[in-house]
């Protein structure tokens, strides 16, 4: 569907609202009344964007990966050594700190949301999490090529390893209120990949 600039800032509109109440409330609790309300639009208006609630979900997950990544490109983009590593663990626990611990991490409420219930959604996050991961591994592998770690460290297994470590610390920082969790997280994969340094 081509949209107009009008008809996509009412679907952004739309879109923003919902993944806003979603990651407040948990999808199963959000109405599409709710997000109708939170957006300003009337049910004619959001139908035409959107055949139900699960296109929505859909959307939502697109509109977070994005959010997410957004944020990740900032740190990952220019992972070549420790210092860029020491860098990006400081923007995440930073923003972290900025909100409170509140809301984790999108993505992963998402998942815990629908993992069992939405097959689709769960691929669709899964796809999500690859590209995360991709993002660390790239950055593990510059400084690999830099001589920062050694030939023999296996970058992919690195980075699954420390984003399951950054998805820990996030949801322990959310239920403690504590920024603290994330950062040991992180910092204990940063001391092994220390262990692996040439």
């Amino acid at each position: 569907m081509t949209l107009t600039r009008k008809g996509q800032a009412t679907r952004e509109r739309i879109v923003a609202a919902a993944s806003q109440l979603m990651l407040e409330q948990g999808v199963a609790r959000t109405t599409i009344e709710d997000i109708q309300q939170a957006a300003g639009v009337n049910p004619s208006q959001l139908y035409h964007y959107f055949p139900g609630k699960s296109a929505l979900v859909l959307a939502v997950i697109d509109h977070q990966t994005g959010q997410v990544l957004d944020v990740q490109h900032q740190g990952l983009d220019q992972l070549d050594s420790f210092p860029a590593l020491d860098g990006w663990r400081d923007l995440m626990v930073g923003i972290l700190t900025k909100v409170q611990c509140a809301g984790g991490c999108p993505l992963g409420s998402l998942a815990s949301d629908l993992s069992e219930t939405d097959p689709v959604a769960r691929v669709q996050l899964a796809n999500a999490f690859a590209m995360w991961e991709d993002l660390i591994h790239q950055g593990l592998r510059r400084m690999q090529e830099r001589g920062e770690l050694r030939a023999d460290a296996d970058p992919e297994q690195l980075a699954l390893a420390m984003l399951a470590a950054v998805q820990g610390g996030l949801l322990l920082s959310q239920v403690r209120r504590d920024p603290k969790p994330l950062e040991m997280a992180v910092n204990t994969m940063i001391s092994h990949l220390r262990s692996l340094a040439s």
